[in-house]
């Protein structure tokens, strides 16, 4: 692997750390920073197998409050170098994100209780009527962040590709075999936080609707997903009609979604 490369994925690692803290663009998100690693490495079809089967694992983490969940981003980019750059197997990858995950968050809390000393300083200098404290506490902050993935990242960048072959070959098979089935029920806890958020009785139809479509097997992911976006459109274009209805024809629009289908479940009900 040439010097431009390994550039790449350090400016990789760095941008999945400031996404961790920043949200705004997602780059911590495994589909994100394994495909982007797998595409500077020249592996982009192993580094999108390794991000999706990885994003299902991590779709239910998040912070609450003060509560830190597993880190996605030191798992997403140490599992794709060993992928794409150390000749690991995507199953070994995918095995060995949670352990990478929750070492992750160790980091990612021991880091935030440092910048709890920016905070002070920041106050201090916006105290003295200077805001240079505050600009400086931020960057220094997100610096900080971001090399907490890439510098993890440099150092198995630089053990040699043999020794990190022999170290997967040593772990037992019982122990990739759990960490695997583990990830797999991970899976399903995931997407039942997800529907648990997302549940309502206008949202229920098109959860059953998805799993009806889906034992269809003529039809693939690109049609199901067409399908969803044609539902979706028809879902926000039939509510300003159904106001109009529920205002005997006067309204010019106005409502919500969820208030046109309230009405109609309740004229059935």
């Amino acid at each position: 692997m040439t010097a431009i490369s390994y550039i790449l994925v350090f400016i990789v690692a760095l941008l999945a750390g400031f996404g961790s803290i920043l949200d705004q663009f997602e780059m911590h998100q495994p589909i994100i920073t394994c495909t982007l690693i797998g595409i500077v490495t020249g592996h982009p079809m192993e580094g999108l197998l390794l991000g999706g089967q990885m994003q299902l694992i991590v779709l239910g983490w998040m912070n609450i409050g003060a509560a830190a969940s597993p880190d996605t981003a030191l798992a997403g980019v140490v599992s794709s170098i060993l992928v794409c750059i150390k000749g690991a197997e995507i199953s070994e990858g995918i095995a060995l994100a949670i352990p990478l995950a929750i070492a992750g968050q160790l980091l990612t809390i021991f880091v935030r209780t440092l910048t709890v000393g920016l905070g002070h300083y920041a106050d201090k200098t916006a105290a003295e009527g200077s805001a240079r404290g505050i600009v400086v506490a931020t960057y220094v902050g997100l610096a900080m962040q971001g090399l907490r993935i890439a510098l993890p990242a440099l150092a198995v960048l630089a053990v040699p590709t043999e020794l990190v072959t022999n170290a997967l070959q040593a772990i037992p098979e019982w122990l990739t075999g759990g960490l695997n089935v583990g990830g797999g029920m991970i899976v399903a806890v995931g997407y039942a936080m997800v529907i648990n958020m997302m549940a309502t009785r206008q949202n229920w139809p098109f959860f059953f609707l998805g799993f009806a479509l889906s034992a269809i097997s003529s039809l693939n992911l690109v049609a199901m997903g067409i399908i969803g976006l044609v539902l979706a459109i028809v879902y926000v274009q039939i509510a300003p009609q159904f106001n109009n209805n529920q205002n005997g024809g006067t309204s010019s629009g106005g409502g919500s979604v969820d208030d046109a289908l309230d009405a109609i479940l309740e004229d059935y009900e």
